[in-house]
C-alpha cells in the first residue's frame, strides 16, 4: 500500500445524469453521482468513484464529515496529496 493519506473537501451533487469528478468549486472538489442522497447511497457512490479515480480499494475511502450535507470531507488512505491532485484534476 502506498504511504500516506489525504482529506478531500467535496461538494456532492447527487442525482446527476452521469458520475464524474467535475473539477473545483471554490475550495472543494465537485463530485457528481447518479445515486440519490437517501440511506447513504450518494456517499457510497462518491467513495466508489473516488476510489476508482485514485486506484485504491473502495474500503480505503470514507466520508468523515458531512454525511447528510452536500459539503463533505472524505478521507482516502494510501495516496499522497500529489497523487490525489494528479488523479482528480479534470482534463
Amino acid at each position: 500500500m502506498a504511504p500516506g493519506g489525504v482529506l478531500i473537501r467535496v461538494k456532492a451533487v447527487p442525482g446527476a445524469k452521469r458520475e464524474q469528478v467535475a473539477g473545483l468549486l471554490g475550495d472543494r472538489l465537485k463530485v457528481k453521482v447518479s445515486q440519490q442522497p437517501e440511506g447513504g447511497k450518494a456517499n457510497a457512490a462518491i467513495c466508489t468513484l473516488l476510489a476508482q479515480k485514485l486506484g485504491v480499494k473502495a474500503g480505503a475511502v470514507s466520508v468523515v464529515s458531512g454525511h447528510g450535507n452536500p459539503e463533505k470531507v472524505v478521507r482516502v488512505e494510501g495516496v499522497t496529496p500529489e497523487r490525489a491532485r494528479e488523479a482528480l484534476t479534470p482534463g
